[in-house]
């Protein structure tokens, strides 16, 4: 069995090829900056007596309210894209979109923000595992090294060396956060079902917000809400501004540009540039929350940069190798 590390089109043309990556990486680098305000501002909601659920469904439904008229548009009437992806989209809605937050929002509460996204972030060593075992896609040696440093960059970028107060709840929504982040990155990737990538966030995001409304409606999702002024970087502010920043930049513009990067650059490739959310996420805490990153964060840092150059050259050197396979 061949040794495979890139999940996507070993036909595109060498120049081609240069331009999808260079587009790639930039949607890739959009969409974790802005995943990784999510957390912050989220946390300035739960403090005044939002309940994740809540702050889970207000911005699923705002992001699914402005990306679904251009989902459907996009359509161009080839409504049978849809019925032919129904279960994709459904399953993309429910473990992608509210799964993965909600699960995240519960971790957030139980533990420090820092543990909870070490541990959701396991998610893309998920998915190499998984194209492993599921399609014969095996790491090569360089990819294993550039993932290796990715999870020591990891590590230092939470301080978890320090010590860190694990609650054994907060540790399984954080687990259950990592399979949702792990579905995100496989089905994003999927470009086999023909739907455009804004007419996928379009109909998860639309799916996420019915299943949690309609958990809500039975009593199975708790739901509370306050219009206390919430604090960032010591300045008050209304309830409604993070909630508008949630919806429409941390999930309707997240989750478009991560598909279009996951499209682009495959599903394993997209997931390990999408930890640079955990980079976003500290800054973000940093200049929001007042949590200054030691040194050895910002070495950290560095270390996840270095372990996704160490990804992408692991996959091109087996690529390079193919033909010879062949």
């Amino acid at each position: 069995m061949t040794a495979l590390t890139h999940d996507g089109d070993p036909a595109v043309p060498r120049v081609a090829e240069g331009s999808r990556l260079a587009a790639g990486l930039v949607f890739a680098i959009v969409s974790a900056t802005s995943f990784g305000m999510s957390g912050a501002l989220a946390r300035g909601l739960l403090d005044t007596g939002w309940t994740p659920g809540s702050v889970t469904l207000v911005r699923v439904a705002l992001a699914a309210s402005v990306v679904l008229p251009f989902g459907i548009a996009a359509l161009r009437g080839r409504w049978f894209l849809v019925r032919r992806s129904a279960p994709t989209i459904v399953l993309y809605g429910v473990l992608a979109v509210a799964g993965a937050q909600f699960c995240y929002f519960s971790a957030v509460q139980h533990m420090q923000v820092g543990p909870a996204l070490l541990i959701e972030y396991t998610a893309p060593a998920a998915v190499v595992v998984w194209l492993w075992l599921r399609h014969g896609q095996r790491p090569g040696p360089v990819t294993l090294v550039g993932a290796g440093l990715a999870a020591l960059g990891l590590v230092l970028v939470l301080d978890l060396l320090s010590g860190a107060d694990l609650s054994t709840a907060g540790v399984l929504w954080a687990l259950a956060a990592m399979v949702g982040a792990a579905s995100y990155f496989l089905i994003s990737a999927d470009e086999s079902n023909g739907l455009p990538p804004i007419t996928l966030a379009a109909g998860g995001l639309f799916v996420g917000a019915s299943a949690l409304g309609l958990l809500a409606l039975v009593g199975l999702l708790p739901m509370h809400a306050s219009t206390q002024a919430t604090s960032y970087a010591g300045r008050e502010v209304a309830w409604w501004v993070p909630l508008l920043v949630l919806g429409l930049v941390t999930a309707a513009i997240a989750y478009v540009t991560g598909i279009a990067a996951g499209r682009r650059l495959g599903s394993r490739l997209a997931s390990f540039v999408a930890l640079l959310e955990v980079v976003a996420g500290v800054g973000f805490a940093w200049l929001l929350l007042d949590e200054l990153p030691r040194p050895i964060q910002l070495v950290g840092g560095l270390l996840i940069l270095a372990g996704v150059v160490g990804v992408k050259l692991g996959e091109s050197r087996v690529r390079a190798e193919e033909p010879a396979l062949g």
